[in-house]
This record gives structure tokens, sequence and C-alpha cells, in this order.
């Protein structure tokens, strides 16, 4: 026959056990439900909170990159409002040019057309000097990206030392790069900064009359071959890359040569386009001005063509940034939050098993006071 025991209440320990689980459990689905987030601790999920901690830093990489973008495009924007009034200015000159080059004028009135000339040239200097962001100069020729050069006397930007024609740069770090070229057959071109090395395997040496570009996107190179190329040649040949005084811009989240873009603005000052020594001040110098002229429309034509591809490039990495974060927040979202159906049916059934606890534990409590009857 079963008794009664009160010095330890089996019972109310029970009911307290599971009472106290029902309790925490109710706690985690409120913390969850006012957060709105599955992982508040490590202790909820410790490779879901690492993993969405790196989602997350990626995301806001994202986000800073693409204002980087959108400021990049301002900057371009007010480079080429300063070019467009260049242009009108060159525009002007030449209109003077041609007028100045008919002997329906004399030397007296080419004087007075020159007056002008000289006062248009002046403010092309100006604007030149004084069209700037964020205190950056931008056409003055100071804006300047990274550049290369050989470490021998040849430092032009196109290159024929040993079939190398040009190099280009896209995001490139200032240092000094060795090419690795020791086989005669392999086809592998290998670029190293000291810090990063990068092979790229080429199909064939360039066929007479024939260029091949190869590669190096790790490092932000790309060298153009041409027909003077044979495979060997280069190897243990060095170039040097100088640090500019603007023109990078971080486009992407991480620390490489591709999330990064570089380019240059050129000289439109009158000495700039090479129009600092025109004149009108005779017959055969204002015909000479007309095709000076021409040049330097033609120099700050091209200079506005690059910064339009430019602009329309950061463009679509606008785009492509906004694509990669939403689809990465999307991922973050469903490791991070809180399933609010799941939680809200969770928290409804702890709910019920607190309230039931409590009864049960005050049942289980109440039990032993029936040993009094017996005293009775």
């Amino acid at each position: 026959m079963s008794g009664f025991r009160i010095n330890n209440n089996i019972s109310a320990m029970n009911s307290l056990r599971l009472f106290g689980r029902s309790q925490r459990g109710l706690e985690k689905n409120i913390e969850r439900l006012s957060s709105g987030l599955r992982i508040n601790r490590a202790k909820d999920d410790t490779a879901g909170l690492a993993i969405s901690q790196r989602m997350r830093a990626q995301i806001r990489g994202f986000q800073q990159a693409s204002s980087n973008s959108e400021q990049a495009i301002n900057m371009i924007q007010t480079a080429e409002g300063g070019l467009d009034e260049v242009h009108n200015l060159l525009i002007r000159m030449r209109e003077l040019s041609v007028q100045a080059s008919s002997d329906t004028v004399t030397d007296s009135d080419r004087t007075s057309i020159d007056l002008e000339f000289d006062q248009l040239r002046s403010e092309i200097t100006r604007i030149s000097t004084t069209t700037e962001y964020n205190n950056t100069k931008l056409i003055n020729g100071s804006f300047q990206g990274n550049t290369v050069s050989f470490t021998n006397a040849n430092t032009s930007q196109t290159l024929t030392t040993d079939g190398v024609q040009k190099i280009e740069l896209s995001g490139t770090n200032a240092g000094t790069y060795t090419l690795s070229d020791a086989s005669s057959s392999d086809g592998i071109l290998t670029l190293s900064d000291g810090t990063t090395t990068q092979s790229v395997t080429y199909t064939n040496a360039p066929a007479s009359g024939q260029t091949i570009k190869v590669n190096f996107s790790d490092l932000g190179v790309e060298l153009t071959l041409n027909d003077s190329y044979d495979d060997g040649d280069l190897n243990g040949e060095t170039f040097q890359v100088v640090a500019g005084s603007g023109g990078n811009f971080q486009i992407g989240a991480d620390n490489a040569a591709d999330n990064r873009l570089s380019f240059s603005i050129g000289d439109s000052t009158a000495s700039g386009i090479s129009i600092d020594t025109a004149d009108l001040s005779n017959l055969t110098n204002a015909q000479a001005a007309i095709d000076t002229l021409d040049t330097a429309i033609g120099l700050v034509n091209d200079q506005r063509s690059t910064l339009g591809a430019l602009q329309n490039r950061l463009e679509f990495t606008i785009s492509n940034l906004s694509n990669m974060r939403q689809n990465i927040q999307a991922s973050e979202s469903t490791i991070r939050d809180a399933n609010f159906a799941s939680e809200t049916t969770e928290f409804t059934r702890n709910q019920i098993l607190v309230q039931s606890g409590v009864a049960m534990l005050a049942q289980a409590n109440a039990s032993p006071q029936s040993v009094l009857s017996l005293l009775g």
C-alpha cells in the first residue's frame, strides 16, 4: 500500500522542472517575437550567427561601395561640366580664327579679334584650374590614377619592349611587378607584386600583325602583347606602378583589384591642350590656329567621351551592387530572422504549458495537505 511522504514532494519537483522548461521556451519566444530575430545571441545558433555576421559585413560593404560609385559619378559629372565650358570656348576661338583667316579683315582688325581670343584662352585655363570636387582639382592635369613604367628608359604607357605593346591598369596597387616566363613552350605568364601572384594561360603567342591580351584580374593588370613577343621573352622583366594623386575608387566590398576602379583626367588648361602659343596677329597665324584648335577640340572630345563611358559603367556597377546586396540580404534574413508564424504557434503552445504547469504545481503542492486528515 502506497503512503504519503511529505519531506520530498516528487510530484511538485517534476511539475516545477517541467514548468521551468516551458517558462524558458516562452521567454525565448517572446524575445524572438519582440526582436524579430531568430538568433539574438551566439547560443541560439553558433554557426548561423557566424554566417549572418559575415553576410552583414558584406551587405554594409556593398552599401558603401554603391555610395562610392554614386559619388564617383557626381565627380565625373563635375569634371564633364567643366570640359563642356572648355569645349564652348574652343568653338568660339575657332570661329574667331576662321574670321581672322580672311582678307576681308585687316591686321588692325585681327589685333582686335586677338584680344577676345586671348581672353577666351585665359578663361579656359581659369576654368581648368578651378573646377574641383571636394577640394580636388579635376581637369588641370593633377587628377591622375596610378601609372606604369618599365624600369628602363622607356616610360611610355604604350610599350614595345619585348613585345609588350601596352599595359593597362584597373585598381592596381602601386609597387614593383615582376613577370615570370621561364618556359618557351608552356603558354603561361605569371605576374607578382610580391604579395599576390597570378598565372594566366594563353592559347598561342600573337601571329604576324596580331595582338593578344593577358589579363591578370587579381592584380588589376592587363598586358597587350604584339607579334614581337615569343613565349619566354618576358622572364624576369619588371615594371613599376607609380602612385597617382587621385582617380582610385573602391566600387566593391573586398580588398581586391577587381573591386576598384582607377582613371585619370587629362590637362585641359591652355598649355595642356597646346593652344597657349596660338594667336591671330596675322593671316598665317590665324590659319594655323584653325588646325591647332581642331586638335584641341579633338582632345577635349576624347576626354568627355571617356568620362561619359565611365559614368555609364558606374551606373551598371551600382545596379549590380544593389542586386547582390538584395540577394545576400534575403539569405541573411533566412538565417537570422524569426519565422513569425512558427514562433507564434510555439508561443501559444508554451503559454498554455506554463499556465497548466502553474495549475499542476498548485495541485502537487496541495496533495500533501491530505495527510492532515489522517491526524484528525
